[in-house]
């Protein structure tokens, strides 16, 4: 993927921690800035799958709709991942073993789900392209993940051991 297209991902990264960060009391006006930039977040990475998954016409008609339940999905658990850093961001400073553990048990539950949810869905993307096609999305999929954990994991700073 070219260099430009990390800028999506960043934009991502940065959207999704902001979703549960925003302060309670600007929520309405920020929950309505927030929501225009996850429509361009999304619209950017449906623009780069497009530009990437090479369709044809009747390809996209079958694969567009399941692409965007998937997306609908993986979303909540985007939402859960910056639940799950602004709570590290609270805890981090005093961080006790019985937090540590919460945090951590947190974090392999939404691993597990979203791993849940790529086998999940993997037959529906089956029923409505190639194999090669199939593949080709998935590392797609897998690159926007990994530019998405590479910023999270370069801004989030180690747990400090307990003493």
């Amino acid at each position: 993927m070219r260099i430009g297209n990390r800028i999506v991902f960043s934009m991502m990264a940065l959207a999704a921690m902001a979703v549960v960060a925003v302060p309670a009391f600007a929520q309405d006006k920020a929950a309505d800035n927030m929501q225009i930039v996850l429509e361009k977040v999304r619209a950017d990475k449906k623009l780069l799958v497009a530009e990437n998954m090479q369709l044809t016409e009747a390809e996209g008609k079958a694969f567009w709709p399941v692409y965007e339940q998937y997306q609908n999905e993986l979303f909540l658990l985007r939402v859960r991942t910056a639940r799950l850093i602004t709570d590290y961001a609270n805890a981090q400073e005093k961080m006790t073993n019985e937090s540590a553990r919460t945090l951590l048990d947190e974090y392999m539950t939404i691993e597990s789900l979203g791993l849940m949810l790529r086998q999940v869905y993997l037959p529906e993307f089956r029923k409505v392209l190639p194999e090669a096609k199939v593949a080709r999305y998935y590392q797609i999929e897998n690159k926007i993940q990994a530019a998405l954990l590479y910023e999270l994991a370069r801004n989030i700073p180690l747990a400090k051991a307990a003493k």
